[in-house]
């Protein structure tokens, strides 16, 4: 394994007469070499943290970190080959676009010559080519953004790091800055650790998503994986939007499982832990599984609230006294269901994901 984290411990002591703080519990991890993982989850998960115990800015209070089957854990930020990415950029304002890509070879004394091909190459890998001699206050945010990556990967490093590199920029540079950030880190197969709490950010980008919340990894896979089979209701309620409906097990058998939601039978694919008739599950159904029509379905609801969004419809409909979101994402739909009309609602069984109660 190219980068791995061994039972990983960060805590923060006690400060004022507060508790000491464990900001990241017992986390371990395995990634290959050419992969780009992003650590996810809401603030105070322990992604941030995660990522400086990585660069070197904080040591772990237990665990270990390996790059390439060496240790590098009681090692400076300087000597782990790796370059980070940070949230404001972090340029020099007083030097030009060459100067600012350079500043680390000069540092590390790497001849003129070869330090002129490998900021060239850089730029044009970032499409900053012919921009060498501008000064910071003459780019736009997301060029500023591709410096601060040229400046990184100008050093060849063994793992780039990357914390929140797209937060400052508005949703639409940001979706065409993730494009070009995955394209670069393809083309030159770097292995990449980004951290965000942007779930649509980690699935652009991720060859796996790492899911943190309170220090510890709820769950690690593809994106489709998390969004199709999330591991625990957290997991699904942050990527992505989901329903959550409980429900009692009638039948359990035959590769089908029988659940009993709002009075009406539903059946739907097994999970792989065995439940028996009369246990309590709840079914994760996402809003593009949810059919809301004029006619009568498997449940009849109000609809409550709609929200036309050019590409879509969202509805909000009231189904045994809870509230479920559907989206209509069909481009040849006749009509809107108007706000207080009562509305045929129906679930696509294939794509319901099923978690313990």
């Amino acid at each position: 394994m190219y980068l791995r984290l061994q039972d990983l411990v960060k805590i923060f002591p006690a400060r004022q007469g507060s508790s000491e703080v464990a900001a990241v519990d017992h986390v371990s991890l395995d990634i290959e070499q050419g992969e780009l993982i992003t650590l996810l989850g809401p603030s105070g998960c322990g992604k941030t943290t995660t990522l400086r115990m990585i660069a070197g800015f904080e040591f772990p209070t237990q665990g270990s970190i390996l790059l390439d089957g060496r240790p590098i854990n009681m090692l400076p930020p300087h000597k782990r080959e790796m370059s980070m990415v940070f949230q404001s950029y972090a340029i020099f304002p007083h030097l030009n676009v060459y100067e600012n890509v350079s500043y680390g070879l000069n540092v590390t004394h790497v001849a003129k010559d070869e330090a002129r091909k490998r900021v060239d190459e850089v730029l044009e890998l970032v499409q900053l080519t012919g921009l060498g001699t501008r000064a910071p206050n003459q780019l736009s945010g997301g060029q500023q953004q591709r410096v601060a990556l040229a400046r990184a990967l100008v050093m060849h490093p063994k793992v780039l790091l990357m914390d929140e590199p797209l937060s400052n920029l508005d949703a639409k540079l940001r979706e065409t800055m993730r494009t070009e950030i995955r394209r670069i880190q393809k083309s030159i197969n770097i292995t990449s650790v980004y951290v965000t709490h942007d779930q649509i950010e980690a699935m652009t980008l991720s060859d796996r998503i790492v899911v943190m919340n309170r220090g510890v990894i709820e769950q690690v896979g593809p994106p489709d994986e998390l969004y199709s089979h999330p591991a625990s209701r957290f997991v699904a309620d942050f990527i992505g939007r989901a329903n959550f409906l409980d429900g009692v097990v009638m039948e359990s058998g035959d590769g089908v499982l029988v659940v009993d939601v709002f009075g009406s039978p539903v059946r739907v694919s097994p999970p792989a832990l065995r439940l028996t008739a009369g246990s309590p599950v709840t079914l994760v159904v996402r809003p593009e599984a949810v059919r809301v029509t004029p006619q009568d379905g498997q449940f009849q609801g109000v609809v409550k609230r709609v929200t036309y969004l050019g590409n879509a419809v969202d509805y909000e409909v009231m189904l045994g006294g809870q509230p479920v979101v559907a989206q209509d994402t069909n481009p040849q739909r006749g009509v809107i269901i108007p706000e207080g009309e009562t509305a045929g609602v129906s679930i696509l069984e294939d794509c319901v994901h099923v978690l313990p109660a």
